[in-house]
């Protein structure tokens, strides 16, 4: 997960650029008034179930860390795009691509999206994680440690853990207003701390999804994009990211008003947290209005978890109950809109 950043010079660039689960839905009973007809029954949106987000999480992280190039990386995209499609998205669609890294490595990058109801006209959504793992542990105290890969757990899986719950959802009960699911890689190939390269050393996938892999023009364009990235610590709290507050403000303020409006406002707190180089940067960059749920202002390391590009990232140190937060926000967001 790239890294936290407060540079007065980054954010000036900027202004040059333009449980209660349920594992199915729930259907309410026919109402008899006298002297009215019976109302037809209506389906209620089903309930985020953090079980099984933990589910969508854990097989993630089984394969080993997902770095591009290995073979946990392939096994773990066949086994997200074909989930999708099994869980009842209209539309999955792949995007290969080869990227340079920072340090010359060539990655064999897979952005996968996930549309649901892609021919409606309404008000389209895109909810984005990504899905790979950080190379190196370079958050690590040892140098041997330091040199090899992490799990992922957090920075990563969790956020598409809750967006695979999402899907499924959406899949039990379409939404009356078209969603999208991108699945992100190449996020978190970046520079470490100390080594030449600006923040596009980081999000390469994002990066090669604006530049070929969009299937939207202006009509079809979602109104906003809601990054989910390290939303599964024990007892997170999220701030408001300065970047998304900076150049999605009304998407943050819906966000975070809703939040309270849930019950969610201790989990929520509305006060600005990190600066954070991630997908959202350059979604917004490209003219798509997006913020980012991050945890950026935990209170013992004052920036991130503290697995945070450790091998202590592990399935381990997830908190269910966080996911379920992030993930009730997110469900009330795709549903009532």
């Amino acid at each position: 997960m790239k890294g936290l950043r407060y540079i007065p010079l980054f954010m000036a660039a900027l202004c040059g650029c333009s449980s209660q689960s349920g594992s199915k839905a729930e259907e309410a009973t026919h109402v008899e008034t006298p002297g009215r007809q019976a109302e037809p029954a209506v389906k209620a949106a089903p309930a985020f179930n953090a079980d099984s987000a933990m589910t969508f999480l854990r097989r993630q992280v089984e394969a080993g860390p997902r770095v591009p190039g290995t073979a946990a990386h392939k096994a773990t995209g066949d086994y997200l795009a074909a989930t999708l499609r099994q869980l009842g998205a209209d539309t999955v669609m792949e995007q290969h691509v080869e990227a340079t890294a920072w340090n010359g490595d060539r990655l064999p990058l897979r952005n996968i999206l996930a549309r649901f109801s892609p021919e409606s006209k309404g008000k389209r959504i895109l909810l984005v994680a990504h899905w790979d793992s950080r190379p190196w542990a370079d958050q690590e105290a040892s140098d041997d440690k330091r040199r090899t890969p992490i799990e992922g757990a957090n920075d990563g899986a969790s956020g598409v853990a809750v967006l695979m719950e999402i899907a499924r959802l959406l899949g039990l009960e379409r939404s009356a207003e078209p969603v999208d699911i991108l699945l992100t890689d190449g996020e978190d190939y970046g520079a470490p701390e100390g080594h030449d390269g600006d923040e596009t050393t980081w999000c390469l996938g994002t990066q090669a999804w604006i530049a070929g892999g969009m299937p939207y023009d202006f009509s079809t364009q979602p109104r906003y994009a809601i990054l989910l990235d390290m939303v599964g610590g024990r007892d997170a709290r999220f701030h408001r990211e300065v970047i998304s507050d900076y150049m999605a403000k009304d998407v943050v303020d819906m966000a975070w008003n809703r939040a309270a409006r849930l019950g969610l406002g201790d989990r929520f707190v509305n006060e600005r947290g990190g600066t954070v180089v991630d997908d959202h940067l350059f979604l917004n960059r490209a003219g798509l209005p997006a913020i980012d749920i991050i945890e950026s202002a935990n209170p013992q390391t004052g920036s991130f978890n503290p697995t945070w590009h450790t091998h202590d990232d592990t399935a381990d140190n997830i908190d269910p109950a966080t996911l379920e937060t992030v993930g009730t926000l997110i469900r009330s967001i795709v549903y009532d809109r």
